[in-house]
């Protein structure tokens, strides 16, 4: 039966390399001169250092520009609330996402359902098997939800017949 897989995956070194470009960039900036801010990933977390919400935001749009670069979808960084360091500073935690956590796989087997497509959608793990006895139902669920609004970056893989 044909089938194929929803996963939604970031290539780690290639944030890893968006990072380092970041920094290298920062160290080149005349607004970030004296300034102590820094970015470093631990895992799948982003640790960002600013000396003010000014430079945190300004930080945010550098980090969005090289993952643009790098071909990383940026909805796949999920910013945490930012908290008060020493003095004025700032410090912002940003997760990595990776997988496709219950609830989101939930919705989406839903929504999948709602198109009365002869398909079926199982959770496996932290991603989704669709499986139907037409190729043509599958790509017409890739297009469904390509066209859906969904804020994580979606990949569709093993598709066999």
């Amino acid at each position: 039966m044909p089938s194929f897989d929803i996963v939604s995956k970031t290539d780690l070194s290639e944030v890893d390399n968006a990072l380092a470009n970041m920094s290298r960039e920062m160290e080149q900036r005349y607004d970030f001169k004296g300034a102590s801010a820094s970015i470093e990933r631990k895992g799948d977390e982003i640790v960002i250092n600013a000396d003010d919400d000014l430079k945190l935001k300004q930080m945010h749009e550098l980090l969005q520009g090289h993952l643009a670069r790098r071909q990383i979808d940026a909805g796949c960084i999920e910013y945490k609330t930012a908290e008060k360091a020493a003095g004025q500073s700032v410090r912002q935690t940003a997760v990595i996402r990776q997988g496709i956590d219950k609830e989101l796989a939930k919705k989406l087997v839903k929504e999948i359902k709602a198109q009365k497509l002869k398909v079926q959608a199982a959770i496996q793990g932290d991603e989704l098997r669709v499986t139907g006895k037409k190729r043509d139902d599958l790509q017409a669920v890739i297009a469904f939800l390509k066209e859906l609004s969904i804020e994580q970056p979606l990949q569709y893989e093993n598709f066999r017949d």
